[in-house]
């Protein structure tokens, strides 16, 4: 199976060929330009890459969110027009399990009980998930909280004495407030690896997950800040 991926739920974002469960090209894009302006020369040069054609592709991957809420809408829309063009199905992946992926496939941290990712989502809160140790299964939902208010909720279901592998750009930023509330039991990334190439294999690892391209659907968990401004004005305007 040959899987074009493509993540925009951040600036930079990522485009990536799989085959058959194994990355050919992943290669990061230009976080200078938009993704209007990158999209889609960018597929079309990881296609070079790879030496595959744009009709060899059998799957279309995309990265759904939370993230930028702009390059989410036009990487969704990329995908799905590509996909419509060709009449292929789109497997949709979240930010949150392209983040928790990689870390529960990787077996150099068998002291980490359960993976945390967690998502800059600006104004002092991040979008958060926790799975368990194998990165596939979520064990709190989706939220839109700080930092604190997060591992309040988290430490309800984390098991005493138990590791936290920590994933995402949230995670980075706010290292301070996870050392200070778990010390040695968390386990804080340096740096946040292309999400297209976890995308793709999940995609080729669960090959019912590709639906339809007008079933694609971006995940946001918290409105836009253009969305709440407007209901205030109106709210306002009705006071």
């Amino acid at each position: 199976m040959l899987i074009l991926a493509l993540d925009t739920s951040s600036a930079a974002g990522s485009a990536a060929i799989v085959r058959d469960g194994t990355v050919l090209v992943e290669r990061e894009g230009d976080g200078a330009k938009t993704h209007g302006e990158r999209l889609p020369l960018e597929l079309m040069a990881v296609l070079r890459e790879a030496a595959v054609s744009l009709h060899d592709i059998d799957v279309f991957a995309v990265v759904t969110g939370p993230g930028s809420f702009t390059g989410l809408r036009v990487g969704i829309a990329t995908m799905q027009g590509l996909a419509l063009a060709r009449g292929k199905r789109v497997a949709p992946v979240t930010t949150f399990e392209a983040l928790a992926f990689p870390l529960g496939s990787d077996r150099d941290h068998p002291g980490s009980d359960v993976i945390g990712v967690w998502i800059d989502a600006h104004r002092r809160e991040i979008f958060a998930t926790l799975y368990t140790a194998d990165g596939r299964t979520a064990l709190e939902p989706p939220t839109s909280l700080t930092p604190e208010a997060t591992l309040d909720v988290w430490m309800r279901t984390i098991e005493t004495g138990a590791y936290v592998r920590f994933a995402g750009d949230g995670a980075i930023r706010y290292a301070d407030i996870v050392r200070a509330r778990m010390g040695e039991r968390a386990i804080l990334p340096a740096t946040v690896p292309p999400l297209a190439g976890a995308a793709g294999l999940i995609a080729a690892a669960d090959p019912d997950r590709a639906v339809a391209p007008h079933a694609i659907a971006p995940l946001y968990v918290r409105r836009s800040y253009v969305e709440i401004a407007r209901d205030r004005a109106a709210a306002d305007a009705k006071s």
